[in-house]
């Protein structure tokens, strides 16, 4: 009799455990999320999907390649990317530029595998969750950028120290020389 007890109080505390945690991260309330079934390389829909489900996109079109952190779907079954960030939305509750662009990229992406979404979606560290619009003038957005990033580095920007410090690429970059944080070999 005391060992049914004792199942029935974990098991108790388990299930409070949980929603708890589901209540401390409300992505995870009720949230469709899609994944390939890469098994059988088909859309196959779920509660939640590890981001390691999540398909890589790849377009060859345009020379791009990422995967977004979730894939989730509206009510009338059009799916769309969520980037999750750690850190807070711009002040007033904005997007950043550079991560509206992140998930535009996946935007155009699902566009370019023939499931053009509605938005993307960005979800903050503090709670904000900021809807992306996929229509042309984010469709313009995201080429321009991928347009400045392909095109030949010519000099017009001039390095950072601070950033160099930081940055992987300070071993091959020239930039990295002329404000002293790599030097040249003798």
């Amino acid at each position: 009799m005391v060992p049914l007890v004792a199942i029935l109080i974990a098991g108790l505390v388990v299930i409070t455990a949980w929603a708890l945690y589901r209540t401390a991260h409300p992505r995870l309330r009720g949230t469709k999320v899609r994944a390939v079934d890469l098994a059988e390389g088909r859309w196959a829909r779920s509660v939640w999907v590890p981001m390691e489900r999540v398909p890589t996109m790849t377009s060859a079109r345009y020379g791009l390649t990422g995967r977004p952190d979730e894939l989730r779907e509206t009510s009338d079954g059009r799916v769309f990317p969520v980037e999750i960030k750690s850190g807070r939305a711009a002040p007033g509750g904005h997007a950043h530029a550079s991560h509206e662009i992140q998930v535009l990229a996946y935007c155009l992406l699902l566009e370019e595998e023939g499931n053009p979404p509605p938005y993307g979606l960005l979800v903050y560290g503090n709670g904000a969750e900021i809807q992306v619009p996929w229509n042309a003038v984010g469709r313009r957005r995201v080429l321009a950028a991928l347009a400045e990033v392909q095109r030949p580095y010519r000099g017009a920007m001039s390095p950072a120290y601070p950033k160099c410090v930081r940055c992987p690429y300070r071993g091959s970059c020239e930039g990295a020389i002329a404000v002293g944080v790599r030097r040249t070999q003798p």
